[in-house]
């Protein structure tokens, strides 16, 4: 019996018993994964070399209405990115709005920083500037 012949024919037998629930190196999981563990086989054998193996797995999962491990993750996953961009969305949307009224009180804080430096520049020539004296130490 040739090599592909004896992996095919292993493939075949793992896929019963994954079939059936009756694992024996694998965790049973409807996965090419779990499917190529099972047969001993490397996974790259199912997606490279026996395609039609791979189908023929997945045909008979579907078959038995049951969803594939992966394809229930996946869904799972695009579920939760959903709910990401609807928070991004969100977030982005307050962002955005806040904008303007972050634009106005810079605007205003800049005006302010100018009039103060104006009247830096110009002191009041009714202000007297209080000169600082150290105390004298006392007389010994």
């Amino acid at each position: 019996m040739s090599p592909a012949l004896d992996e095919r024919d292993r493939i075949r037998a793992a896929m019963e018993r994954i079939l059936n629930g009756t694992p024996q190196t694998s965790n049973g999981a409807l996965t090419i994964v779990a499917l190529a563990q099972e047969a001993g086989v490397p996974r790259n054998a199912l997606t490279q070399r026996h395609l039609d193996l791979k189908n023929e797995f997945y045909e008979h999962v579907r078959e038995r209405g049951a969803t594939p491990d992966v394809e229930a993750r996946l869904r799972a996953t695009v579920v939760k990115l959903k709910e990401t961009i609807a928070n991004k969305n969100r977030e982005l949307k307050q962002l955005r709005a806040d904008v303007p009224a972050l634009v106005r009180a810079v605007n205003l804080l800049t005006l302010e920083n100018q009039e103060l430096r104006e009247q830096l520049a110009h002191p009041d020539p009714n202000v007297i500037p209080l000169r600082y004296r150290r105390p004298q130490p006392p007389d010994a």
